[in-house]
């Protein structure tokens, strides 16, 4: 029994199924289930239960998992306490983030970064991405995380994970029994969207003007929260990541496929020049496997041409 295979139950148990999870864990689907398989042979009992459809923890699967995340977060705090003992790090770190960007859970990476590196002050917001894109060029901002490809110029891009896009409406709408859409199907539904600041507006747009889809925006917001709100009370229908449509508050609202050509939502982290703590804190998405806290929830991380090395 060792971590990595600590790391593949956790996967399994909260994907509930071997692409994704092998996905989030870096590793081929045939090798995440044989090391579960091998871990399921040395305890003497099976730990998931397998349908096409749907991975289940059975009971003993169930008992081991908090031991599988403890052990897990023990070998992070291990790892930042020998990292807070043997490298001494101060100054100012400015990191921005668009709200709700699913592959990254901003909030445990700062808190893992504090502490490892104690005596950085850190400071933190929330815009839209092209407003934080834009501050991160001026030098307001040492790293933002962001959600899109646009107006990045020479500054340097880590992608972190990317989505489908998909469509909410409410279970009584007209569209709510289908599986999918069709570009055709969007000028008839009114629309709820975000502030063109935010990553998903201008990514949305730029889709529909290109197939000649005009959508009646009627509702924009900047949080996620009220756009499911509005969505809930039939005020409109929303585009939005796929992940979205994983949250509590969207548990009543039909979620369809978006059009095969459809645009995938990107997420990235993009850093501006100078000497700031801000490598510190790339090194937690690079050195973290996928699951642990701190980590991005993707292990296919992709550079563009100024990438951080």
């Amino acid at each position: 029994m060792d971590l990595r295979q600590m790391q593949y139950v956790v996967a399994l148990a909260d994907e509930r199924q071997f692409t994704r999870a092998a996905a989030l864990s870096g590793v081929s689907q045939s090798g995440l289930s044989a090391a579960i398989r091998t871990l399921e042979d040395e305890l003497g009992t099976a730990l998931f239960d397998r349908t096409p459809r749907l991975v289940q923890p059975t009971d003993a699967g169930l008992a081991l998992l908090p031991f599988a995340r403890s052990m897990l977060a023990q070998a992070t705090a291990a790892r930042d306490a020998v990292v807070q003992a043997t490298r001494r790090l101060s100054g100012t770190l400015r990191v921005g983030a668009e709200q709700c960007l699913g592959v990254v859970d901003v909030s445990t990476l700062l808190e893992r970064f504090h502490r490892r590196f104690p005596q950085v002050e850190v400071h933190f917001e929330q815009a839209g991405s092209h407003d934080l894109v834009g501050r991160v060029r001026e030098g307001e901002l040492d790293l933002a995380f962001v959600a899109t490809t646009e107006h990045l110029g020479s500054l340097a891009a880590t992608e972190l994970g990317r989505e489908p896009l998909v469509l909410l409406v409410k279970p009584d709408h007209p569209l709510a029994g289908r599986a999918g859409v069709d570009w055709a199907d969007l000028p008839a539904s009114a629309f709820i969207d975000f502030v063109p600041s935010w990553g998903v507006r201008p990514l949305t747009d730029a889709a529909c003007a290109a197939r000649g889809v005009h959508r009646r925006v009627r509702f924009s917001v900047g949080d996620v929260h009220a756009l499911l709100d509005l969505v809930n009370r039939g005020l409109g229908t929303a585009i939005v990541p796929r992940h979205v449509a994983a949250k509590p508050e969207a548990a009543g609202l039909a979620v369809l496929a978006m059009p095969a050509d459809a645009p995938e939502w990107v997420v990235s982290v993009v850093t501006s020049a100078g000497s700031s703590p801000a490598p510190h804190l790339l090194e937690l998405l690079e050195l973290d496997p996928p699951g642990q806290p701190g980590s991005v929830e993707t292990a296919n991380v992709r550079r563009n041409g100024n990438g951080v090395p």
